[in-house]
């Protein structure tokens, strides 16, 4: 009874995931490079790496969340390998990440303690 729903909505849904995680990461991508260009011409304050990892971060977790998702769809073992790898590999990214946007911080943090002395 709640299978044919299943089978029929969460395709989308999937696929809406992937796209909003898509546009997280390219608009984050195009405001980061702006950004960048900008201070070529006008120094800011802003940090572009934070800025351009945390759109990263947050892209690549709604697209870890659909492949996720897909797990309900899996008809077979192979499949089953193939996915499992994809979440395995976007968990180490989204977890480099993480740790390279707190390095970059707390780098930022001491910068301004030195810049205080």
């Amino acid at each position: 009874m709640l299978e044919p729903l299943i089978e029929k909505f969460l395709p989308e849904l999937i696929h809406l995931l992937e796209l909003l995680g898509i546009a997280i990461i390219t608009v984050g991508s195009i405001k980061t490079f702006y950004i960048y260009i900008r201070s070529r011409f006008k120094p800011t304050n802003a940090n572009i790496k934070v800025m351009l990892g945390k759109s990263l971060e947050l892209g690549l977790e709604y697209k870890m969340g659909a492949e996720i998702l897909k797990t309900v769809l899996i008809r077979d073992m192979s499949e089953i390998w193939i996915l499992g790898s994809i979440i395995v590999l976007r968990a180490m990214l989204s977890i480099l990440l993480h740790y390279e946007i707190r390095t970059e911080l707390s780098k930022e943090q001491l910068d301004k303690k030195k810049a205080g002395l």
